[in-house]
């Protein structure tokens, strides 16, 4: 594979780049002069953790759902890929294939070289090599997940095997993921374990968690419960809710005890993406990533009915009262405000007409959709390039996955559903005993669609909702829709007939996206990795 090869030629030298070392006077760095000592080590790890993901899947992964949009080419092209209009050369497609095999060989490299470091605490050494190994079995779930089969190695695979190497099942990946996992379990500390100055690495309740959402999307409901039902005691770490919602978002609460896993920024680290989901009025750049019309919709009244629900109290007149807290924190709509980078506040007129009329659907720079995105907003962020760390894996997932597998199982009672989507929605600021109390007599179907909301609306913007649509199956559906805007009364504005904006027309073929195809490069470098079906 491209990929493959050029990594093995340059990849081995990256961790060597971490750290000047005392050499002879040579043009490169060798294996003999870097594996010194634990240090060495703790730098090569730190390459691996760079690789685990970035900003730029994550936020992009939003709009690859019905939850957002993405005008232009933006974030490699996502909205090709949510519109069913892309082929094996596309970015996305291509990056991403790229991005989780360089973490593999990186992975790779320490797990097969920490052993030439002498004299090295043997309880440190495991927990690196522990650490290695969960970020190589994230890359491979997500290659799995997105690809179905893959090329599957443990070693610094050469030249001619990557020329030739054919791909492994799905179901084999799969199980190697599980089965590591639960090897490195013991090797890592839990989340209070870890000093200071090393938060934000990899715990064994990270790897309880991981374990868990492989279950879950495999369907494997009662091993899933099983393993999250270990994070909600305090034997692998003690983790809960951050008593408010919004909070959780801002810089001030990095490293809560919520936080199971998350992207690292800070230092040198940084990113600017949230100029892309702002106002521009606030970011001082075109809006591109933004909410849809059918996310804001999904966010139930107060007291706990849709929108669309006989007694929910919805007025499409005044569409933002009395909705999910959360609804709120995560998305800026017509006549919200915002607290800018200088401190003023900003009221957000979105509707055509608006004067001024910068973040209005009127403007090309605006949002098309008349939504922006306000969750992981950081107005602290100097010049714009924020520190803020990006969650994979919070508490609450773990609780909402612990409710779906246990309705799956045909378990979930009152007793879960107050352990989870009544916690959840008690910390989001519900009241309404509508809300709050169990559904008693509601079916399974009912309780599915319950749970499945709930989900959406405590994970939106989060990167969850894409891989949740694909596992359910209801992409066929959801992304065979069009991207909808906010009602608007006048304008030439493409409309549906009840006056929303249409925005953009998506489809989606079954079986066929429901798998990315291989990259047209990788095949062109490796005859033997074939295609996904229909591609």
């Amino acid at each position: 594979m491209k990929q493959l090869i050029f990594t093995i030629a340059c990849i081995s030298l990256l961790a060597a780049g971490c750290r000047k070392l005392e050499q002879p006077n040579t043009r490169e760095f060798t294996e003999e002069a870097y594996w010194r000592d634990a240090q060495d080590a703790l730098d090569a790890l730190a390459s691996c953790y760079e690789n685990m993901y970035g900003d730029g899947f994550y936020f992009g992964n939003e709009a690859l759902s019905d939850n957002a949009y993405v005008a232009g080419g933006g974030f490699s092209g996502v909205s090709l890929i949510a519109g069913g209009s892309y082929d094996p050369a596309q970015s996305r497609v291509r990056e991403q294939w790229s991005y989780h095999y360089s973490a593999i060989r990186k992975c790779n490299l320490v797990v097969l070289n920490i052993g030439k470091v002498p004299q090295m605490d043997e309880t440190l050494r495991r927990r690196i090599v522990a650490e290695a190994r969960f970020i190589r079995a994230w890359a491979y779930f997500n290659m799995t997940d997105l690809y179905g089969s893959v090329p599957f190695y443990l070693d610094l695979i050469s030249v001619t095997a990557a020329r030739t190497i054919g791909r492994t099942s799905r179901e084999e990946v799969s199980k190697f993921v599980l089965d590591e996992l639960a090897a490195i379990r013991n090797d890592l500390p839990v989340n209070t374990q870890y000093a200071e100055k090393d938060r934000g690495r990899i715990t064994r309740g990270a790897a309880i968690a991981l374990a868990a959402r492989v279950r879950l999307w495999k369907g494997d409901w009662d091993l899933a419960a099983q393993e999250y039902a270990l994070l909600m005691g305090n034997q692998n770490g003690t983790y809960g809710l951050l008593g408010n919602y919004e909070n959780l978002f801002k810089p001030a609460n990095e490293f809560n005890n919520e936080t199971v896993l998350d992207i690292q920024y800070g230092g040198g680290r940084t990113y600017s993406t949230q100029r892309s989901f702002l106002p521009q009025t606030v970011a001082l750049l075109r809006s591109t990533l933004v909410p849809t019309q059918d996310l804001v919709d999904d966010y139930i009244m107060t007291n706990g009915k849709g929108i669309a629900e006989t007694g929910s109290g919805y007025d499409a007149n005044n569409p933002y009262v009395n909705r999910d807290p959360r609804f709120k924190a995560t998305v800026i709509h017509h006549g919200a405000t915002i607290v800018d980078f200088n401190g003023a506040t900003q009221t957000i007129l979105t509707q055509p007409g608006s004067v001024p009329a910068t973040n209005s659907v009127d403007d090309q720079g605006a949002s098309p959709t008349g939504y922006y995105f306000r969750k992981h907003y950081d107005p602290t962020a100097p010049n714009y390039n924020s520190g803020l760390n990006l969650p994979l894996i919070r508490y609450a997932e773990i609780l909402l996955g612990f409710a779906e597998a246990k309705n799956e199982l045909g378990q979930l009672d009152a007793d879960t559903w107050n352990k989870s989507i009544r916690a959840l929605r008690v910390r989001a600021g519900f009241t309404d005993a509508g809300a709050l109390e169990y559904p008693a007599g509601a079916v399974k179907e009912t309780l599915r669609d319950i749970v499945r909301r709930e989900r959406r609306a405590e994970l939106a913007f989060e990167g969850i909702r894409v891989f949740d649509i694909r596992r359910w199956k209801t992409a066929q559906t959801v992304l065979a829709k069009p991207v909808r805007g906010i009602k608007v009364a006048s304008g030439a504005f493409n409309k549906d007939p009840n006056g929303y904006v249409i925005v953009e027309e998506r489809r989606f073929e079954n079986p066929k996206h429901y798998l990315w195809p291989v990259p047209t490069a990788e095949r062109d470098q490796n005859k033997n990795l074939g295609q996904n079906p229909e591609w």
